[in-house]
């Protein structure tokens, strides 16, 4: 394919830019467009940024195609303009050996319309306690290594695995939750937990891991990163830690910082793990953003069935949906509202996570993979499952109204989203 993007508002290395991009075969460029094209696309009044990169997300695949497929997944991925994402090990076989990796390789290379690249798991089986799994055969094929859903439960272990992840270069991506705390919980332990009678999880049961692994990174020296970080007191131990020169990032999801527990609803499209937290953790992860302690952004894309979010906070399974919502909840309220800049938001959801990652692309400039998302700002719209490429539906989100919509997303110089939804206002 050869395109001509025509007067677009372009998100280069100096910043944005009025600037005509060209894609020809699977790179872009911007200063050396050549006359001839296949394709004009007039980009007046859009912007282009590089395409999103998410770092924690659930395809479901192996093992659990009910809720989500690699195809369905990836699709979503390309609606929310994302090009690049990195799918959590909660599988059938978990990836934790060359054999079981296989099994999720062969159905990405077949499936996937984003670049989708797996994690392995940290222990053999993905528990947070078993023996360490081949880390060394998956290392060529991995973004990183993570138990995503279970904490490592003894430092002992936790440090093992930094030694040996280190060794092979990539890093330790850690949900911190201890096991030990959280007696049945399953909503933040605030106002609404004791208000309705509900079982709470306490935020030490996060905060007193990501303690223990910061201390470990900086004895070990091994680049360790915190899944959806969702607590004040997290927000400050990575602040600290930063200062002190550890090898440590950290991410949080769009919800965390536009919600609490002060909006939470008898509904399953409200739980998800960690769970929203207090209007004062809220606040201390959206001055993390903005001072550069939280890294980057991820959705912790958690598809399920209907029947297996439809039995309130107490019964409903954790997760939640957000490719598709990501950036217009957070350039609608974070942007918008002048909490933070454009450019900023493009930092934590394309360039952030391909620099700590160690993957390609994040930038417009001659030469780079053509992995782009084009943006209408200006586009006004209303959050409605019923047309989401996920299978899975429950999202806090549902009937929001927001500014900003993917109307393209373009993976390695194809085109793998076209918006066709003409709802404005």
């Amino acid at each position: 394919m050869t395109t001509l993007f025509k007067n677009a508002t372009v998100f280069t290395p100096a910043g944005f830019e009025k600037r005509d991009v060209f894609v020809s075969g699977s790179s872009v460029f911007v200063d050396a467009v050549p006359s001839g094209y296949e394709t004009l696309i007039d980009c007046t009044d859009m912007v282009i940024v590089p395409g999103f990169t998410d770092v924690h997300v659930h395809f479901r695949e192996p093992g659990f195609f009910y809720k989500e497929t690699i195809k369905t997944g990836s699709a979503a991925a390309a609606a929310g303009g994302y090009t690049c994402v990195c799918t959590m090990p909660n599988l059938k076989p978990v990836p934790a050996d060359m054999q079981s990796l296989q099994t999720q390789l062969s159905i990405i290379e077949k499936d996937a319309s984003v670049r989708v690249i797996p994690y392995g798991t940290i222990t053999r089986n993905q528990d947070g306690r078993s023996a360490l799994s081949d880390m060394e055969a998956m290392a060529p094929y991995v973004c990183a290594f993570s138990d995503d859903g279970k904490g490592l439960q003894t430092g002992e272990l936790m440090e093992a695995a930094m030694e040996k992840a280190k060794a092979l270069g990539k890093l330790i991506v850690a949900h911190c939750e201890d096991e030990s705390l959280l007696h049945g919980g399953y909503i933040h332990d605030g106002g609404y937990a004791k208000a309705h009678g509900h079982k709470g999880i306490c935020s030490e049961s996060e905060w007193g891991q990501v303690q223990r692994d910061v201390l470990l990174a900086e004895k070990t020296g091994a680049p360790y990163h915190v899944c959806h970080i969702s607590t004040k007191e997290t927000v400050g131990i990575i602040r600290q830690a930063k200062a002190r020169g550890v090898d440590v990032t950290c991410e949080t999801g769009p919800h965390y910082l536009v919600l609490c527990d002060e909006d939470l609803q008898e509904d399953g499209r409200f739980k998800m793990n960690p769970p929203l937290r207090s209007s004062s953790d809220r606040d201390a992860l959206i001055e993390g953003i903005c001072d550069g302690t939280i890294d980057m952004i991820a959705t912790d894309h958690a598809p399920h069935s209907e029947e297996e979010k439809s039995k309130g906070l107490a019964g409903s399974a954790f997760g939640i949906v957000g490719l598709e919502t990501c950036f217009p909840i957070l350039y609608t309220h974070l942007v918008k509202k002048g909490i933070i800049t454009l450019e900023k938001l493009v930092e934590l959801m394309s360039v952030n996570p391909r620099k700590r990652f160690g993957l390609e692309g994040g930038v417009i400039e001659d030469g780079a993979p053509a992995d782009l998302a084009v943006l209408d700002l200006r586009r006004q719209w209303t959050v409605d499952p019923d047309r989401f490429l996920t299978k899975g539906r429950a999202t806090p989100f549902e009937g929001w109204k927001l500014y900003g919509k993917v109307i393209m997303t373009v993976v390695n110089g194809e085109i793998v989203y076209e918006e066709t939804d003409t709802e404005s206002k």
